[in-house]
């Protein structure tokens, strides 16, 4: 059962009509408020990053290293959080613990012993187009936030077009078909969940020291939270969402609700559903 009721209609400030029905709503929209900031506070910690696929790019301080081994442990997160870590750790390795300039200056004979890394559907054959994409990209342009924010502009009320256009360019040059499941597009109705983790990673920067912040074309208030099961399943009993659907239409319902909570940083929510379902096992 609902905790609290799904307020699609609700608004931050209250509505002219005060009948009791509307004092109720707006009342139950402030505890849910209160709630989710509360959680969000609470994993929003640097205790946070250890057990979390973000340590890995927090190993680093070049910003070419943390955009690179940011997006792998994105990628990479599928199921047991202390796999994904470890998983990525090897694959850190071997790039000998410098993927910026192990893409940039690797010979393409040395991208060879990329074969060998497996993690769930992601193999070796994944792994070399993504290193040999990278090594293109980075031998013209400084950041990837570009590969992102060259599809928006502010205007934009979320990152979709970025996400579009992000696929679109990373699948320009000739890739194995089998490659293209391993990055998202809303095109397709997908979630987009890890590379709305990625990009929530680069852009929001609330001083806590968890998200990196380095990436200045994109607003937090453009994020779109990530969805996954487990969000999901939070989201849809706290009554944010009708229906918990791993899809983009889906991403995009719960972010205008929990922009309504927060219009600047909804995806700082992510935070409280994410604790709440993964850590406390509130669903």
């Amino acid at each position: 059962m609902n905790i609290f009721p799904y307020f699609s209609d609700c608004r931050c400030i209250a509505p002219r009509s005060h009948s009791t029905k509307n004092l109720a709503t707006i009342m139950k929209f402030q505890q849910l408020k209160t709630f989710l900031d509360a959680k969000a506070a609470h994993y929003n910690t640097p205790e946070f990053i250890a057990g979390d696929p973000i340590c890995i790019p927090h190993r680093f301080t070049k910003l070419q290293d943390i955009e690179i081994s940011g997006l792998f442990a994105a990628i990479l997160a599928w199921g047991n959080r202390t796999t994904i870590i470890n998983k990525c750790t090897e694959l850190m390795k071997m790039m000998d613990d410098a993927p910026y300039d192990f893409v940039l200056n690797h010979k393409p004979k040395e991208r060879m012993k990329l074969l060998r890394f497996c993690h769930r559907t992601f193999n070796g054959v994944d792994l070399m187009y993504f290193v040999e994409f990278l090594q293109g990209y980075y031998t013209d342009v400084t950041s990837l936030e570009f590969a992102f924010s060259g599809h928006i502009t502010p205007e934009d009320e979320t990152v979709e077009n970025a996400l579009r256009g992000f696929h679109h360019m990373f699948f320009l040059p000739e890739h194995p078909e089998r490659t293209r499941k391993h990055i998202s597009t809303p095109a397709r109705n997908s979630a987009c969940k890890r590379l709305n983790m990625y990009l929530r990673w680069m852009v929001r920067n609330d001083e806590n020291g968890v998200d990196f912040g380095l990436w200045q074309h994109i607003q937090p208030s453009q994020l779109v939270c990530p969805m996954d099961v487990h969000v999901g399943r939070v989201a849809t009993r706290l009554g944010l969402i009708p229906a918990a659907k791993s899809d983009w239409k889906t991403a995009l319902a719960l972010t205008r609700q929990l922009r309504q909570l927060d219009p600047l940083d909804p995806a700082k929510y992510d935070f409280a559903l994410f604790g709440l379902g993964v850590i406390e096992k509130y669903v």
